[in-house]
């Protein structure tokens, strides 16, 4: 560690000029070294005491303690702390109860810093130096060399040894308790729980009871002000009741006096009775620690001090820190509002103290704000947002949570009685009034009680509530969804079958087949359109009508198209090399597909990487749901494709956003008629006659018609009769694989 960091120690200066009033403390006597004499002689103790009467060792006097065998000397270790040396007879109850001893000593106590020193009576009774490393033995002598200097000499290398020992030991617990409290306070709530923190790890540090300690700190203060004015962020015992006041608050004027003048020296200062730490912080916000003891303090390793001065300052910088980041982590910053990460922990913190009976959690979503931005600008949707957090903190702060959870949604927790639709609603009817424009806002809610559903976390209630503000979205402007179990059963099971069909994609699933399009008029096959279908891992097949739904919401739609694209074209390819090199290929492109920047680069790439393909050999097959992104667009997008030459029909019509306008727009080679119209072809039931209407509707546009889903041959009579060009159905083939196919193909009879 780099000295620079170290903070510097002042020992208190003694009083100048006359004694203060107040008695000053006198200098703390040092305890003596304890020596316990083990020995079954008396005569042995009397002549040891005596050699050792009046003598002192490191500056410190002796005591002698006294055992007359090995149990009684146990005894005394038991109950007796800080023996700093044993001198230890070797045969006493048995010839080596001394020996025993040693091992008792060091592995049944754990006294691994006294220092034993055998004493034997003949030279002959000494132990060997194999029994010296066992018994981990510091000396031995026999009882006739210990003379007054050889015992005082031989006692002064122990002690030594001793003290080294247990100064090693005594940093090695301070420094643990240094690196626990850093871990400690890293996890702190704030600069007043550390502060407190800085008092218990203090106290523990010393020794001491946390009690009698005040942490202060540099006071803020406006430009004006003057410097050196300093509060009370933490205190215990006697002086909690000062918290948040100025030191000079203190009726105390000798804590006051090293509180201020360790803050203004920047530095710490060791009393007789008290010890003031200084914590250098950052940007001056340095603060200091005073410790009062009813005793003298024990000698203070200045060393370890300033190691934990040094590591609490640092700390204290991370609590500041960390303060930052947590503002930054739960708080919104446009709207000073809690954010999503703070809802979801005041949600967990509910759920785990069993608080979210009748708790009701809202969601607030603003209709078509994208609208008010792209009309008014940004900065005035911000201000609309900050006028709807502040009419929302205005009428329900008191009684509930409130929090900002994404662009214009807002959540509210509360009791089902203020967080419902009756009392949301109105916070909304009068308007916003936002650099003097009146904004009425139309919004959608989503509601979740809290105790009908189990609790997992709050990240789950959220969830609960995005499932049912969805449905309320799909809705319509103003709506309102509760989320029931039916409502997440059904999320569920989509969210299921998302991950079920990215599996399904990833492990070779998924395969195409192919129906046959035939003439009306000869039976030739003309062409053949792909299917997608999905063979789930337990065999079953996943009807297409309930997996590309959750395809196109989740955006995977996008890959798996151009997998089938480019499957298909290859498909086609070897069709062609197999003889029937007069048939087309339609594949259908969802309007998400559609809708893709690159959409036509990808088409471009897959008829580079099937050049056995003519590209008029190839029909895209579009859905009216395309109209949603955008007729021009569309349009020209049928133009660049048909500019490839490849062909694009219109798939489906007679459902969806059918119109004729929209029809005559779009610039589309083949018209596809929906199968629920050719169902009512033979029958007098509405909408049989809108599918004799289509056939000369898409003649007069100059489109081919093509009918599907054309089952008997009724149905194909009358298409026939109605002019219709081309059909597909069960009347003529199921969808089937590709080997399928080349076998029927080739059992077809030859068509002039």
């Amino acid at each position: 560690m780099s000295t620079d960091a170290l903070i510097p120690f002042v020992d208190e200066d003694p009083p100048a000029g006359p004694a203060p009033a107040t008695p000053v403390a006198p200098i703390p006597q040092r305890l003596p070294w304890r020596i316990l004499i083990v020995d079954d002689d008396r005569d042995v103790h009397e002549s040891t005491s005596y050699a050792l009467r009046g003598l002192e060792i490191v500056g410190r006097k002796l005591q002698l303690l006294h055992a007359y065998s090995s149990v009684e000397g146990l005894d005394v270790l038991r109950q007796e702390s800080d023996v700093a040396v044993i001198l230890l007879d070797v045969v006493m109850e048995t010839e080596h109860a001394g020996l025993a001893m040693v091992d008792s000593i060091r592995n049944g106590l754990k006294l691994q810093n006294t220092r034993i020193i055998l004493r034997t009576g003949q030279p002959g009774q000494a132990p060997e130096i194999e029994t010296i490393r066992q018994y981990d033995i510091n000396d031995y002598k026999t009882k006739s060399e210990l003379t007054r200097g050889k015992l005082y000499a031989t006692l002064t290398a122990a002690i030594r040894s001793y003290d080294q020992l247990r100064r090693l030991d005594a940093s090695r617990r301070g420094l643990e308790k240094i690196v626990a409290a850093s871990h400690h306070f890293i996890a702190e709530q704030g600069l007043q729980t550390f502060a407190e923190g800085v008092i218990t790890q203090m106290a523990s540090l010393m020794g001491l009871d946390p009690e009698g300690l005040v942490c202060a700190s540099v006071m803020p203060t406006s430009p004006g002000e003057a410097a050196g004015d300093y509060i009370v962020i933490a205190a215990a015992g006697p002086y909690s009741h000062l918290m948040q006041k100025r030191i000079t608050d203190i009726d105390n004027p000798d804590i006051v006096a090293q509180l201020t003048r360790s803050l203004t020296e920047r530095r710490s200062v060791v009393g007789h009775n008290s010890l003031t730490l200084f914590f250098a912080g950052r940007d001056q916000q340095d603060f200091a620690a005073f410790v009062a003891a009813s005793q003298p303090l024990r000698e203070v390793d200045h060393h370890l001090l300033e190691v934990f001065c040094t590591n609490i300052a640092l700390c204290a910088s991370n609590v500041t820190l960390f303060d930052r980041l947590r503002n930054v982590a739960f708080v919104d910053r446009l709207l000073g509002l809690p954010n999503r990460a703070a809802l979801i922990q005041h949600l967990d913190d509910l759920g785990h103290d069993d608080k979210l009976a009748d708790m009701v959690l809202a969601k607030i979503d603003v209709d078509q704000f994208a609208e008010t931005n792209d009309m008014f600008g940004h900065r005035y949707g911000d201000l609309l947002l900050g006028a709807i957090g502040q009419r929302l903190t205005e009428q329900l702060s008191e009684r509930c949570f409130i929090a900002r959870v994404a662009g214009n949604t807002f959540a509210i927790v509360g009791h089902h009685q203020w967080v419902n639709p009756e009392t949301l609603k109105p916070l909304f009817d009068e308007p916003f009034v936002v650099e003097e424009i009146d904004r009425r806002l139309s919004v959608c809610m989503s509601l979740v009680r809290c105790d009908e559903v189990p609790f997992l976390n709050g990240h789950e209630l959220l969830k609960d509530a995005s499932i049912a503000m969805k449905r309320a979205k799909a809705g319509g402007q103003g709506r309102i969804e509760y989320f029931t179990p039916a409502l997440g059963a059904d999320s569920k099971e989509r969210t299921r079958l998302l991950h079920g069909l990215h599996r399904a994609f990833d492990h070779d699933r998924l395969f195409l087949v192919y129906q046959p399009q035939v003439s009306l008029t000869t039976g030739e096959v003309l062409g053949v359109e792909a299917l997608l279908r999905w063979r789930a891992e337990d065999g079953t097949m996943v009807p297409p009508d309930r997996f590309i739904p959750v395809a196109e919401r989740s955006g995977l739609i996008v890959n798996l198209g151009t997998w089938v694209l480019r499957t298909a074209l290859y498909d086609l390819g070897r069709l062609h090399a197999q003889g029937f090199a007069r048939l087309r290929m339609a594949v259908n492109v969802s309007a998400v597909q559609f809708s893709q920047p690159d959409f036509l680069d990808i088409l471009d790439e897959a008829l580079r990487d099937n050049p056995r393909v003519a590209p008029e050999r190839l029909e895209l097959e579009i859905t009216e749901s395309v109209a949603m992104v955008g007729m021009e667009r569309v349009a020209a997008l049928m133009r660049e494709v048909q500019s490839r030459q490849v062909a694009v029909a219109i798939d489906d019509f007679g459902t969806g956003f059918s119109s004729l306008s929209y029809l005559d727009c779009l610039p589309a080679d083949r018209l596809k008629i929906d199968r629920a119209f050719i169902n009512l072809l033979d029958t007098e039931r509405p909408g049989a006659r809108i599918a004799r209407m289509i056939v000369p509707l898409g003649h007069q546009l100059g489109m081919k018609v093509l009918a599907e889903g054309v089952e008997t041959e009724s149905q194909a009579n009358i298409l026939r009769e109605l002019g219709c060009d081309e059909a597909q159905g069960y009347r003529y083939a199921r969808p089937m694989p590709l080997d399928e196919l080349l076998s029927w193909l080739q059992q077809q009879p030859p068509r002039p």
